[in-house]
């Protein structure tokens, strides 16, 4: 096996441009991890964030972009069991993913879907440890709930959809076309609200109020969402596309007993991320097993082309998931 491999490194805080191709030294399996050769890896809002300076990686984790791949367990560290060279899975990453190889925990590894191909696989992990951690262990959805999903075209809205439909809650999305409302119907979603044409507080006031909010846009959102809430709602925050900061009435939130709630993957534990990983084979791959879900597909880049990958994610027209070719 070579010393090096291909990659794609931040060369400096910047736009898409920054993003270019190098050699790296070939990772290695540390205590209770594994290395994959990478087939592809997703793309991600946090890697945009990263590539702008705006996102640090953990002290311990590669400067590289990249939180999910799929692909082929090649090195196993010490300690490792329940799982065997050869094997075919997907990965939750600490970073590194824009590379041939990369090395991440093993228990953060699960296996890749009974017949989904290598490209889909690679595109499950940072959204599905994102969407059941946040929706279903903090946001505690359940059936007959009314959800309503902030960006609902986008990786992390198509997985929320379909989940939310999958344990009964009722589906309400915003969007930014005609087009991403047609395809988020088409996943289950019962209402579809095009942002420029409708303000969804209203809509969700005339529901009876929404019992759960996700949101990644905050700015101006978090008081509108709070507004949209039912009595007793919840809205978890996992992102903030329009900025972390609002001024809010908190009266209402006791008056109306609301919760404000919210994480980020990437700095939790190993630990805590290892226990998503048994929560979601337990409870999400049986229904990935039996095509009841699965990612919805943008597009796909080569390696040399991440640019071009991260231009298509940040204008915004993708629906679903955009992935890098690696092998």
């Amino acid at each position: 096996m070579s010393e090096t491999m291909r990659a794609v490194e931040i060369t400096d805080a910047g736009g898409p441009e920054v993003l270019k191709l190098c050699e790296r030294p070939m990772p290695q399996a540390k205590p209770g991890q594994v290395v994959i050769k990478v087939a592809y890896a997703g793309v991600n809002r946090p890697d945009a964030l990263q590539r702008a300076g705006a996102y640090a990686p953990p002290p311990t984790a590669s400067d590289l972009p990249g939180l999910e791949a799929s692909g082929e367990i090649v090195a196993l560290g010490e300690g490792v069991s329940g799982w065997q060279v050869g094997d075919q899975v997907c990965a939750l990453l600490p970073g590194g993913g824009y590379a041939e190889y990369v090395a991440t925990p093993a228990a953060h590894c699960l296996p890749v879907p009974e017949g989904m191909a290598m490209k889909e696989a690679a595109c499950l992990c940072e959204t599905y440890f994102t969407v059941w951690s946040n929706v279903f262990q903090r946001g505690r959805l359940k059936a007959g709930e009314r959800f309503l999903i902030h960006g609902g075209s986008s990786g992390i809205g198509t997985t929320a959809i379909q989940l939310a439909r999958e344990f009964g809650a009722r589906v309400f999305v915003t969007v930014g076309s005609q087009e991403k409302a047609a395809a988020c119907a088409r996943l289950g979603a019962e209402r579809t609200i095009v942002y420029k044409d409708e303000d969804f507080v209203e809509v969700m006031r005339e529901e009876g109020g929404a019992d759960l909010i996700l949101d990644m846009v905050g700015g101006l959102y978090i008081p509108r969402n709070l507004r949209a809430l039912a009595d007793d709602g919840r809205l978890v925050q996992i992102a903030f596309l329009q900025g972390p900061k609002a001024e809010v009435n908190f009266a209402q939130v006791m008056t109306r007993r609301l919760t404000i709630t919210g994480s980020t993957l990437r700095p939790q534990s190993d630990l805590a991320k290892a226990k998503i990983a048994e929560s979601l084979l337990e409870h999400v791959w049986p229904l990935l097993d039996a095509g009841k879900i699965g990612p919805v597909m943008d597009s796909e880049f080569d390696l040399s082309e991440a640019a071009e990958a991260h231009a298509r994610m940040e204008n915004g027209g993708h629906i679903g998931k955009i992935v890098l070719k690696v092998a």
